[in-house]
């Protein structure tokens, strides 16, 4: 009985100073709003077989991009991110930029190549994301292939391979080219 008292004895004792806590935090000034307001969250164009279109606002210019999640992924990472593969149109700006975030960090100077039925394509990488050098030569491939496979290298120098399906990826570019037109 002695120690049930005590447990709740301690629990009583606490009560004020939790309650005087939550009292100052009720009163505490309102935070300020931040210097810029909070990006506008992205708007879908559509599904596409495997890839999604969608836009979002950066700087007052609306960008256009479709992406995919890899179909699979070897050897499984523990603690891995998401592995996403994207084509983005910046309306009088930059056209077809592909990446592929990686879901971990590249060793600096890293190359990635990915194969759409054809020659390796370059990749080049930057913290936790790799970037074709010629994105017009990678969306071509995409338009004509099933599948990409990126091979990259991974933590502790294991080879990395995560393959993409292109089903829908030619209907996915057609509506980020119609949201997002290039210059004329």
């Amino acid at each position: 009985m002695r120690p049930t008292f005590l447990c709740l004895f301690a629990m009583l004792a606490a009560t004020p100073a939790l309650a005087q806590s939550r009292q100052s935090q009720s009163h505490a000034p309102a935070a300020k709003p931040a210097a810029h307001p909070a990006p506008a969250a992205p708007k879908a164009i559509g599904k596409f077989e495997d890839w999604t279109a969608a836009t979002h606002q950066e700087g007052g210019a609306t960008v256009c991009y479709a992406f995919t999640r890899a179909a699979s992924s070897t050897p499984p990472l523990p603690g891995r991110g998401d592995v996403v593969l994207t084509v983005t149109q910046r309306p009088g700006g930059a056209r077809d930029a592909v990446a592929i975030s990686a879901g971990f960090a590249y060793a600096p100077n890293a190359e990635v190549s990915l194969q759409v039925e054809g020659p390796a394509l370059p990749f080049y990488t930057s913290q936790r994301s790799a970037f074709a050098r010629d994105g017009h030569a990678v969306v071509g491939a995409f338009e004509k292939g099933r599948q990409a496979v990126a091979k990259s290298p991974g933590p502790r120098n294991v080879t990395v391979v995560d393959t993409f399906n292109l089903r829908g990826f030619s209907t996915a570019f057609a509506a980020i080219n119609k949201a997002c037109p290039g210059k004329g």
